[in-house]
């Protein structure tokens, strides 16, 4: 009896055991599924889109700022916030600065310059910027006096460099206040002493500065604005592309010196258009390196009239070609269409058109000059860009000195001009005497339609294929080589 009792505690003892076991093994289990579907909770709100409402009543999670140009609570970055005083007198160069670098991490922005406000700012470079706009409302002033420094300071007051989809635009001015630099480029005595002064102290400057200067920049457009009294060139295109300028005011007194409105250099794909444009030296230089240049509607004068050149120049290569000058109005210019080249240059210029030019009072509306020489006397040369595929195309209106002059050279000649609907008239009050005929040498081509004054429809001679290929040599020695 006892072994049965016995037997049956031990087996009750085992059934026990079992069942704590199985227990334990259940509510582990059970804690498992719960830990798991607690971390996979977890994970699902870690997961969560970033501005999607969590759920708890708590604002929306903002979005990553991984962008490259994050993005800010603005796009406007005024110059006065960045310490600018505005006054004309005080130096807010820093203040542009701080404001260029702040501008150029947001995507799209614009620093702006206040109206009713003048900012003196000093030689500066901007640099290294894209998607962005000044806004010029105000008043932006060069220094008043003669400045010189390195080389960047010298050539440029205001120099844009590597910059891309970039805008200036507003209602604003760009004064260069170039006055003293007029005056010292001049003879006159009362300025010798300053002169010698400044030789004396090695702080004569090497050359006198641009206002506006663009170089290797691209996607670039101007409009709006006024740039006066440059030192040099108002606004200056280096090796760029992809340009737009229109709608500007550009003006300096008629006794500036070498004060081009707009000058292009080794740049491509350029419309300029609806600009009003008084100054100096020419309205618009296109100088070599240029193509693809679409110039209208235009008001230009006083000045020296439209010109590609000088080019050339010291035996140098010079390419220009594709450029369309039309609906052009030229008041009291030095020459209307003008091309100019050095003698002894090499190179072509080719595809040239001024069309629909109405002039006014202009010494000179027609014009090619093979033998340009900016001094007393220069030394003859045999070699000349070549010149070819140029037209003169409806050129009406008045003239002071000589409607057409067309000087080629002997050994490179234009070949290829056309002269069409032509009809220029000496200005009223024009002394007969003073009048010259229309002047023609080594120019080959064809005449069509009216051409007033007599003269001019005889003026071109019957050209020939020896002529197309010394031309074509040039532009495929030379041109095509060289791009």
């Amino acid at each position: 009896m006892r072994n049965k009792v016995t037997s049956f505690l031990v087996i009750l003892l085992i059934v026990l055991v079992i069942f704590s076991e199985m227990s334990v093994l259940e509510a582990r289990k059970h804690h498992g599924k719960k830990g798991k579907k607690h971390h996979k909770e977890h994970h699902h709100k870690k997961k969560k889109h970033p501005g999607e409402d969590p759920g708890n009543g708590s604002p929306p999670t903002p979005p990553p700022t991984n962008d490259p140009f994050p993005t800010t609570s603005t796009k406007n970055f005024n110059l006065l916030s960045f310490g600018a005083v505005g006054d004309g007198v005080s130096d807010d160069s820093e203040a542009l600065l701080a404001a260029w670098e702040a501008a150029c991490m947001v995507n799209g922005s614009t620093i702006e310059f206040p109206s009713e406000s003048k900012f003196l700012i000093k030689p500066v470079t901007l640099k290294k910027c894209n998607h962005i706009s000044l806004q010029i409302d105000g008043t932006i002033l060069a220094p008043a006096k003669v400045w010189s420094g390195p080389t960047d300071v010298m050539y440029q007051w205001i120099n844009l460099k590597w910059v891309q989809n970039f805008t200036i635009r507003g209602s604003g001015t760009v004064d260069g206040q170039g006055c003293e630099w007029w005056n010292l480029a001049s003879s006159s005595h009362r300025h010798l002493d300053e002169l010698d002064s400044m030789k004396k102290s090695n702080s004569r400057p090497e050359a006198i500065p641009t206002a506006l200067r663009f170089f290797e920049s691209y996607n670039v457009t101007v409009r709006d604005i006024t740039i006066k009294n440059s030192p040099n060139c108002h606004l200056k295109f280096d090796k760029s592309g992809g340009v737009k300028v229109h709608d500007l005011t550009i003006s300096a007194p008629e006794d500036s010196k070498n004060t081009d409105g707009i000058h292009l250099q080794n740049t491509q794909d350029v419309e300029i258009h609806h600009s009003d444009i008084a100054c100096g030296d020419d309205c618009v230089s296109i100088q070599t390196g240029c193509s693809n240049v679409h110039i209208h509607d235009i008001n230009c004068g006083p000045g020296h009239g439209i010109s590609l050149g000088g080019l050339g120049k010291d035996g140098s290569v010079a390419c220009v070609s594709n450029i369309l000058v039309e609906k052009v109005s030229m008041t009291d210019t030095l020459y209307g269409a003008r091309i100019k080249t050095w003698q002894g240059g090499l190179g072509a210029v080719k595809n040239v058109t001024f069309s629909n030019i109405q002039v006014s009072g202009v010494k000179v509306p027609v014009i090619i000059d093979q033998y340009y020489c900016d001094k007393h006397s220069c030394q003859n040369h045999t070699e000349a860009v070549a010149i070819t595929g140029v037209t003169f195309d409806q050129i009406t209106g008045t003239y002071t000195s000589q409607p057409l002059h067309l000087a080629c050279s002997k050994s490179v000649p234009c070949s290829d001009v056309t002269l069409s609907d032509i009809d220029l008239t000496p200005s009223p009050g024009v002394l007969s005497g003073k009048i010259r005929q229309p002047f023609c040498w080594n120019s080959f081509g064809t005449s069509e339609g009216p051409l007033v004054p007599q003269g001019i429809d005889y003026c071109l001679k019957k050209g020939s294929s020896s002529l197309q290929k010394i031309a074509k040599s040039h532009d495929k020695n030379y041109c095509e080589q060289a791009s």
